[in-house]
C-alpha cells in the first residue's frame, strides 16, 4: 500500500476545503469563496476549477490506497 505524498495531502485539504464551502452553501446560503474574492470574479473560477480538478485526483488516488486492505 503507497502512502500519502505530498501533492496527496494538498489535493486532500482542497477537497476538504470545497466541502467545507458547499456545506455553508447548504446550511448558511453562505459561499465563502465568492465572499473572499467576488462574486464570478476570475480568481474564483480558477479557485473552483483547482478544487474541482482535486477532486477528480482523489477519485483516482482513494482506489490505490485501499488496494491490498481488507474491509472489516
Amino acid at each position: 500500500m503507497r502512502g500519502l505524498n505530498v501533492i496527496d495531502l494538498i489535493t486532500l485539504i482542497l477537497v476538504i476545503i470545497g466541502a467545507l464551502n458547499w456545506g455553508l452553501i447548504g446550511l448558511f446560503s453562505f459561499n465563502l469563496v465568492s465572499a473572499l474574492f467576488g462574486e464570478g470574479t476570475l480568481l474564483t473560477r480558477i479557485i473552483y476549477i483547482i478544487v474541482g480538478a482535486a477532486s477528480v485526483y482523489l477519485v483516482v488516488l482513494v482506489p490505490s490506497l485501499s488496494r491490498g486492505r481488507q474491509l472489516t
